[in-house]
C-alpha cells in the first residue's frame, strides 16, 4: 500500500472515530507500528491531526469527538506545592485560553516516581508535555535517553538538558537563576555591603545560585562567604535552627553585615533568632531572601528575589501549544528573569562601616 492510501484511509478513520491508536491502525493497514507512527507525523506536520501518545486526535473540536477529547496537555513536576503551585497555575491559565485541559503528575522529587507519573500522563493520550524533572542540571548525565523515548511534543521547564546527555536539544523556559543571584548581591552593593555571607538550601535551583555568585565576585568585586553548613528543606526541621545559629555565627567571623538566605521560610526563622541574640534587622544584618513565596509575612518583610514562576508556567504552555499548531518553528531556549522585591530586610540606603556586627554567642 501507498502511502497516499495510508494517509487517506488514516484521516478517514479519525473522521469516523474521533481518535486513533497506533495498535489499531497497525492492524486495519497490515503495516508495522513504526510505519504508522511516520505517517502519523507526516500528517501531523502537515496540519491534518495531531500526533498523541499512542495515537492521533483531530486539529478541531469537531474531528476530536465528544468533548472528553478535547485537546489534553501532560504537566509533570516535582511538587504541586510552594514553587511549582503558580508554575502549574499558569499553565492551566493558559491551556484554558487556548481551550485545551491539563492532566497533573507530581513525582515528589523521586525519579522512579517520575517515571510511573510520565508514563501515566502520557497513557491517558495526552498531545503534548509539559516537563520539570526530578533531576537538577548538575545531574543531567542521569537522565541518559528516557526523555528521547516520549513521543509526543516535550518542553522543559526549570530544566536545561542538552546533549551529550540526551540525543538531541529540547524546547526549555527557565529562569535565570545566576542573575537572581547576581541581583540580590547587586542590591546589596548599592547599600553599601561588600562582605556577604550565603546560606542555601540542596536544591536544583542552589545549582544556578552558586554560578551567579561566582559571577558577582569578579563583576562586583565582592568578598562572598557560601556557607557549608546547608539549610534543611523545610523550615520546621528541628535541625534547622542549630544550622541557622551556626550561620549567625559565621556571618560574625566573616565581618558580614549583609546575608542572602534561600529560601525565604529560613529567612523569615533567621530574623528572629538574630534579633533573640540582641541583633537588629536591617540595622545589623540585612538581608535578602531567595523566592517570594511567605517573605512578605516575616517578623521584618523581607527583600526577596522572586522568579517569575506563573509568567514561567504560561510561557511553557503556550510554548508547547504553539508547537502542537505548527510543528515547524526552531528549538527554543527561553531565560526569564526574577524581579527584586524590595521591604524592610535591607533598611538603611548607608552602611556605617565603623559599627561591625555584635557578638553572637554561640
Amino acid at each position: 500500500m501507498l502511502a497516499q492510501e495510508r494517509h487517506e484511509l488514516i484521516l478517514r478513520s479519525l473522521r469516523r472515530h474521533g481518535r486513533l491508536r497506533v495498535g489499531e491502525l497497525v492492524a486495519e493497514l497490515g503495516v508495522s507500528a513504526i510505519t504508522v507512527r511516520r505517517d502519523l507525523a507526516e500528517l501531523d506536520g502537515a496540519g491534518l491531526l495531531r500526533r498523541v501518545h499512542g495515537g492521533a486526535i483531530g486539529t478541531s473540536p469537531a474531528d476530536q469527538g465528544s468533548s472528553g477529547d478535547r485537546l489534553t496537555i501532560g504537566i509533570v513536576v516535582p511538587s504541586a506545592s510552594t514553587y511549582y503551585t503558580d508554575v502549574i497555575r499558569g499553565a492551566e491559565a493558559t491551556a484554558a485560553r487556548y481551550g485545551a485541559r491539563l492532566v497533573l503528575g507530581v513525582s515528589g522529587y523521586d525519579a522512579d516516581v517520575e517515571l510511573e507519573r510520565i508514563d501515566k500522563v502520557l497513557g491517558i493520550g495526552v498531545a503534548g508535555l509539559l516537563l520539570s524533572t526530578a533531576y537538577g542540571d548538575a545531574d543531567a548525565h542521569r537522565i541518559g535517553s528516557r526523555l528521547d523515548e516520549i513521543d509526543v511534543p516535550l518542553v522543559l521547564m526549570e530544566r536545561a538538558f542538552g546533549f551529550p546527555e540526551v540525543g538531541r536539544e529540547y524546547d526549555h523556559v527557565r529562569t535565570d537563576h545566576a542573575y537572581g543571584a547576581m541581583l540580590a548581591l547587586r542590591h546589596f552593593v548599592q547599600l553599601g555591603h561588600r562582605r556577604i555571607a550565603v546560606s542555601l538550601q540542596p536544591t536544583v535551583t542552589a545549582y544556578w545560585l552558586r554560578r551567579g555568585l561566582e559571577q558577582a565576585v569578579d563583576t562586583l568585586g565582592v568578598d562572598i562567604y557560601v556557607s557549608e553548613r546547608e539549610l534543611p528543606q523545610t523550615g520546621d526541621d528541628p535541625y534547622s535552627l542549630a544550622q541557622l545559629d551556626a550561620f549567625l555565627i559565621e556571618c560574625e567571623a566573616f565581618g558580614s553585615r549583609a546575608a542572602l538566605i534561600h529560601s525565604d521560610e529560613h529567612a523569615a526563622r533567621l530574623v528572629e533568632r538574630a534579633m533573640e541574640r540582641g541583633l537588629r534587622v536591617p540595622e545589623d544584618l540585612a538581608i535578602v531572601v531567595y523566592n517570594d513565596v511567605t517573605a512578605a509575612l516575616a517578623v521584618v518583610p523581607l527583600t526577596a528575589v522572586c522568579p517569575p514562576k506563573f509568567a514561567l508556567g504560561e510561557t511553557a504552555c503556550d510554548l508547547l501549544l504553539r508547537k502542537l499548531q505548527s510543528s515547524q518553528g526552531p528549538v527554543q531556549h527561553l531565560s526569564l528573569l526574577p524581579t527584586l522585591n524590595v521591604r524592610a530586610s535591607c533598611g538603611a540606603q548607608t552602611v556605617d562601616s565603623a559599627h561591625g556586627l555584635r557578638a553572637v554567642q554561640g
